[in-house]
């Protein structure tokens, strides 16, 4: 790509803490707050297209952007959702059973909680998002949460998703101005 690329995580929720919440639709905390500074920071892309994850904390940033830029509205798209934890949705960690964590921890890619998705299954939507998305043909911003913004850093730099790897700072804002030629 030859095109700007922004990846974007969203800013902290309200009510999530000590929670898995994959899925889970929570608010962002402070949008007044966290959002401004974010919009300043994609300045340089505007008129691009906005990609966001349907939840209600990405998409209150990638709404805002859209009409901060007086653009057509961002195009949700649930392959830029989080993981799927399935039954461990909305429960506390500390009350995920320490062998079913150390389960997945042991196989990242292959494990999936009881009636949610695998590692491998994340990597495969957020990839066919990316080629997608790369074909836009100018700015795009993909606005998103921590997991996929693992495997989308990866196909960004040029390297091999790590799904082990720390995910990027909540409200962290990342613009590539030129892409990896296999990516």
């Amino acid at each position: 790509m030859t095109f700007p690329l922004a990846l974007l995580r969203h800013p902290p929720v309200s009510g999530g803490a000590g929670l898995c919440y994959g899925r889970l639709d929570l608010p962002l905390a402070d949008p007044e707050g966290d959002i401004p500074p974010i919009l300043a920071a994609l300045a340089p892309l505007r008129g691009g297209v906005i990609w966001t994850s349907p939840l209600t904390r990405c998409r209150q940033v990638a709404e805002a952007l859209a009409a901060e830029w007086g653009g057509p509205s961002p195009v949700q798209d649930p392959r830029l959702m989080e993981m799927n934890f399935g039954a461990w949705e909305g429960l506390p960690w500390a009350d995920i059973p320490r062998a079913a964590l150390d389960a997945w921890a042991a196989d990242l890619a292959g494990f999936a909680p009881p009636g949610g998705e695998s590692g491998a299954e994340i990597t495969a939507r957020v990839a066919a998002l990316w080629a997608d998305a790369s074909t836009q043909g100018k700015a795009c911003v993909l606005v998103t949460h921590g997991g996929p913004l693992k495997i989308l850093t990866a196909l960004a730099e040029g390297r091999p998703a790590d799904l082990a790897a720390p995910a990027p700072p909540l409200g962290c804002v990342r613009i590539y101005q030129s892409l990896p030629k296999e990516a």
